[in-house]
């Protein structure tokens, strides 16, 4: 039985080990770290109390709840509040790594930034943070981002570029000219401007870098337009009374979208890096978010520490490669030329 031009092209991607074998891995990492709370957090999963469970992923509770002298929410990280879970037939089952990527642990006997040890797997940072869990909160924060923008800039890159490449002339050539006008604008002066005027948050940042994303996208699309818009299937379409947007969206959008899947892993590398670089600079999330490049900026300021930079430079590092091996891999599995031979 002879496979579709898809089960073909995903058999291809299966025959590169190295591209196959990194999306494998890159999935597991991305799927453990949306589960970020339940491995590493300062809060037990499940509290059996007196005969009562407790569920403080979900719901905050008094210290008093549990035998303390304070209405404020439960330190479980506190060794009298941890004994209290250790008798009379109680129990609490804490998250593999007990550090949330804020926590801060007041009954350290390291002083900070403290190297690793059994307590912090990966040492803390200067403000006593456990960075094992920075790092896997950062990790998914940029994976997200990278994720989000990826996808905004892949809709606007391929809106503008089909409507160029379909319609041509007079449209074409305007689009081309806005597309060098606005390409040549300086992004980091916009990104420091805007820093000073607004409170730095990741929905400002990703409408920031939505607005430069699409243009390197819509260029490739938009040769694949021109190219396929003057085939026999496009003007059989149109004599048969098809409109535009059918056209565009049903017969020549599918035959033109290998650029765009092969674009997207190293669009998204190029996402990570550019929300690293801002946050390392001070441009990016709000302090107290999770970011790797956050982490590299304590590993530049704390050189004594060396585990807090060499651990962010290995997320980095294993994310883009892995990222890389993927769209070579992509790019593999849909170069025509390959698949003849």
């Amino acid at each position: 039985m002879s496979l579709s031009p898809n089960q073909q092209r995903w058999k291809r991607f299966r025959q590169n080990r190295l591209g196959y074998f990194s999306l494998l891995v890159f999935s597991f990492l991305f799927i453990m770290s949306l589960f970020a709370e339940v491995l590493s957090n300062d809060k037990p999963l499940i509290i059996h109390y007196h005969g009562s469970y407790y569920f403080p992923l979900f719901h905050d509770y008094p210290e008093t709840t549990f035998g303390g002298d304070f209405p404020t929410p439960a330190d479980y990280l506190d060794p009298y509040i941890r004994d209290r879970f250790s008798k009379n037939g109680n129990w609490a089952i804490y998250p593999p790594n007990v550090y949330s990527f804020n926590t801060i642990n007041y009954f350290a006997t390291l002083p900070n930034p403290a190297p690793p040890n059994a307590e912090n797997w990966l040492g803390t940072d200067d403000r006593g943070r456990d960075v094992l869990a920075r790092a896997l909160y950062g990790f998914r924060v940029s994976v997200l981002f990278g994720l989000a923008l990826t996808a905004v800039g892949v809709l606007l890159g391929v809106l503008a570029g089909a409507i160029q490449g379909y319609f041509g002339g007079k449209i074409d050539l305007f689009f081309q000219r806005f597309s060098e006008i606005w390409g040549s604008m300086p992004e980091l002066y916009l990104l420091l401007i805007f820093a000073s005027i607004f409170q730095p948050s990741i929905g400002l940042l990703l409408l920031l870098l939505s607005l430069f994303g699409w243009l390197t996208l819509a260029d490739y699309v938009r040769a694949e337009f021109l190219r396929n818009r003057q085939l026999d299937y496009v003007r059989s379409a149109r004599a048969l009374g098809l409109g535009n947007a059918r056209i565009m969206w049903r017969h020549i959008l599918p035959n033109s979208l290998t650029p765009v899947i092969t674009f997207l892993p190293f669009r998204m590398s190029v996402s990570i890096t550019a929300l690293t670089s801002l946050d390392f600079l001070g441009l990016g999330v709000p302090p107290s978010t999770p970011s790797l490049g956050e982490l590299l900026a304590q590993g530049k300021d704390n050189l004594d520490a060396w585990w807090i930079g060499v651990t962010a430079f290995s997320v980095l590092f294993i994310t883009l490669l892995l990222l890389v091996f993927i769209g070579e891999g992509l790019r593999d599995a849909f170069d025509t030329r390959k698949a003849r031979r």
